[in-house]
């Protein structure tokens, strides 16, 4: 197997006025929180936004493992619908010391270019920002933190420089290339 060097990003916000939020998208674009955990529901966001750009840490998940993170208190997924069709999620996850992080955010295929990710990290952002308000046994949120990496989509770096992040640690390190899984296999031609 090929090994190929991947560069990671970790980028954060340590205010709320850190955030720089895009304009909504014209037309039907919605974002709402899915408040009942759904294991299938989550699964089809991680592996259809993946599926092309190699996310796989979770392809082996286990029902069980789905349900026991979404089940974790604070952790949320918000996710924008286009004309009532599911376009791309945002999940968050509290960790100690009033610190969230943005763990995956992305759109599918179909639905990247429209301008409904500038939106869609605005909005997941505000929500990591107010989390502790949905969730009283959290502790405020101090700061936002998220990673990308260079085989994540060729505007994602960019996209969170322009919501307020800032870069706090990069780092390359060499990983087995792997093919694009797709939402379900052979479901991308390259």
């Amino acid at each position: 197997m090929t090994n190929i060097p991947v560069t990671t990003w970790s980028l954060e916000q340590t205010a709320p006025t850190d955030l720089l939020a895009a304009a909504a998208p014209e037309g039907d674009v919605r974002i709402v929180r899915s408040e009942v955990p759904s294991p299938e529901f989550s699964r089809f966001l991680y592996a259809s936004v993946g599926g092309d750009i190699r996310w796989i840490d979770r392809l082996g998940w286990t029902y069980e493992q789905w349900e026991r993170h979404l089940g974790r208190e604070g952790v949320e997924t918000w996710v924008a619908y286009d004309r009532g069709t599911p376009a791309g999620y945002v999940e968050l996850e509290p960790q100690d010391d009033g610190v969230v992080e943005i763990v995956y955010f992305g759109l599918l295929p179909a639905f990247r270019g429209r301008r409904i990710g500038g939106h869609l990290l605005s909005y997941g952002a505000a929500r990591a920002w107010d989390l502790a308000d949905r969730w009283p046994g959290l502790a405020g949120t101090k700061r936002v933190w998220l990673h990308t990496c260079s085989l994540d989509g060729e505007h994602a770096l960019d996209n969170y420089l322009r919501r307020g992040f800032q870069l706090f640690d990069t780092e390359v390190k060499e990983q087995p290339q792997v093919a694009a899984p797709g939402p379900w296999p052979g479901a991308y031609r390259v």
